[in-house]
């Protein structure tokens, strides 16, 4: 017997190809964020798999918002190092 459901990961994948010609309609920059976007979803598939979401989506977006969250707190904590460095804090 074969799985029912397909794996997140190949849903995943299915999803980000729908999603091409939007894509094709992106400009330079716009378009690498797009794929940065798309790429934090992949980076978090295990957990997307783990969450168990009927709508595919809500754990893309998830993914996409932790992603966004780790680079800002990064780009903070290195702000906050250079203005102690610099005596500003």
């Amino acid at each position: 017997m074969g799985r029912t459901v397909p794996s997140y990961r190949h849903a995943l994948e299915r999803e980000v190809e729908r999603w091409k010609g939007f894509r094709k309609g992106l400009r330079g920059k716009d378009a690498e964020a797009f794929d940065r976007m798309m790429n934090a979803c992949r980076m978090f598939a295990s957990a997307g798999s783990m969450a168990t979401r009927p709508i595919l989506l809500e754990a893309m977006f998830m993914s996409i918002l932790l992603y966004q969250e780790k680079v800002l707190t990064g780009i903070k904590e290195r702000l906050d190092r250079l203005e102690k460095r610099l005596g500003q804090s």
